[in-house]
């Protein structure tokens, strides 16, 4: 077990999911922090990103890297390292690990086995963009980024057509111009959404309306950084 360098207080073998800031610093928790500096491991997605975060706040840990080319072989590795008595941290690039990144298997393998796993909530692009969006938040679906291919989103589009949730889903800067083309095509320029991007950061943006509107708000700025659109159940009206 790991014991911080203040009140001694023994860190529990175990997994921490460790929440970390979507893109303004300053948002990590205190108790993020007390993690990362008493924790006898840090896995991480890349170790450059998350190098930026620790040496912001000089911490100075163990990295190990943890991403989707080598959670399944890591999972056990890390699993290991556990139940023989570490604590380790998980974090993602940005966010909460395990939504839309890399953790699931170590999470799932610490589970079989009956190891510890304790969250360490924080910043989530998600929940940032539910609560500005000004669209109904009671009952909502979280779906990750759609298929790259246009067919496969009007699909979804379709599907969704008559819902009566509000979703919540990420788009690459790449894609969000194509992604907001086959929306108006499926659903029509009344449909309320939001669109947010850069979250957080100096160059934050959220325009939330009828489609229509949104679309050529968006097309007038900058497509740089990450996206969060919010869709609005079927039956809303601003």
């Amino acid at each position: 077990m790991t014991q911080s360098d203040g009140d001694k207080t023994p860190l529990q073998a175990g997994l921490y999911l460790v929440a970390t800031p979507i893109g303004n610093l300053k948002d990590v928790s205190p108790r993020a922090l007390e993690i990362l500096s008493t924790c006898d491991l840090i896995a991480c997605e890349d170790t450059r990103t998350s190098a930026k975060l620790l040496n912001h706040y000089d911490l100075h840990k163990p990295l190990v890297s943890y991403h989707d080319h080598n959670e399944i072989q890591q999972a056990q590795v890390l699993a290991d390292k556990i139940q023989s008595g570490q604590a380790v941290a998980l974090i993602s690039d940005a966010g909460t690990p395990t939504i839309s990144d890399p953790g699931f298997r170590i999470v799932r393998e610490c589970q079989k086995r009956q190891l510890h796993v304790s969250p360490i909530p924080g910043p989530s692009a998600v929940l940032a963009a539910l609560s500005a969006s000004g669209l109904p938040s009671d009952s909502f679906t979280y779906t990750g980024f759609l298929p790259a291919k246009s067919a496969a989103r009007k699909r979804f589009f379709e599907d969704i057509k008559n819902a009566p949730r509000t979703h919540v889903l990420f788009e690459s800067n790449h894609r969000i111009l194509k992604f907001l083309d086959d929306f108006l095509e499926v659903l029509g320029s009344n449909r309320v959404l939001c669109v947010a991007r850069e979250l957080t950061k100096m160059h934050e943006t959220i325009f939330s309306g009828p489609a229509g509107q949104i679309v050529e708000q968006v097309k007038s700025r900058s497509q740089k950084g990450e996206f969060v659109v919010v869709i609005a159940p079927a039956d809303f009206e601003l």
